[in-house]
């Protein structure tokens, strides 16, 4: 998990946190999602996060889908073939949210004028494609 952190300070809005959800096996994962209000603007995501978070709901009902196949002790290959679709559906989310970040966050920057600014979210931009790359 520790790889999803990020270096930098959080100066993100406050937000509002359910409860603890509950996977197979016993892990337990806190989701934390911003208002609308709060994210209006903010990253470049912000206009389609209902359409991204239910996307993300419907991978995370195939993980689970898959987890209740391995109790369940089914076929490799059907668990293969349903583990490549979650693949699937994650790397979509990824490529919007890398599609508004390019839009939004980049374009911002190299049109700011500040060049540090630019600088930092072109490196950053590479970064994510090597490391979106690396999964594949």
């Amino acid at each position: 998990m520790r790889a999803l952190e990020h270096s930098r300070k959080d100066t993100r809005p406050a937000v509002k946190r359910p409860a603890n959800r509950l996977y197979p096996g016993g892990v337990s994962v806190k989701i934390r999602t911003l208002s609308a209000a709060a994210t209006h603007g903010a990253y470049g995501y912000a206009a389609q996060k209902d359409k991204l978070l239910k996307r993300l709901a419907r991978a995370e009902g195939q993980v689970r889908g898959v987890a209740r196949m391995v109790e369940d002790d089914r076929y490799c290959i059907d668990i293969l073939t349903q583990l490549a679709a979650v693949n699937t559906a994650l790397e979509g989310v990824a490529l919007a949210i890398l599609d508004d970040h390019v839009k939004h966050c980049v374009a911002g920057a190299l049109s700011s004028g500040d060049d540090a600014d630019a600088k930092q979210k072109i490196d950053e931009l590479l970064a994510a494609v090597r490391r979106f790359a690396k999964t594949r």
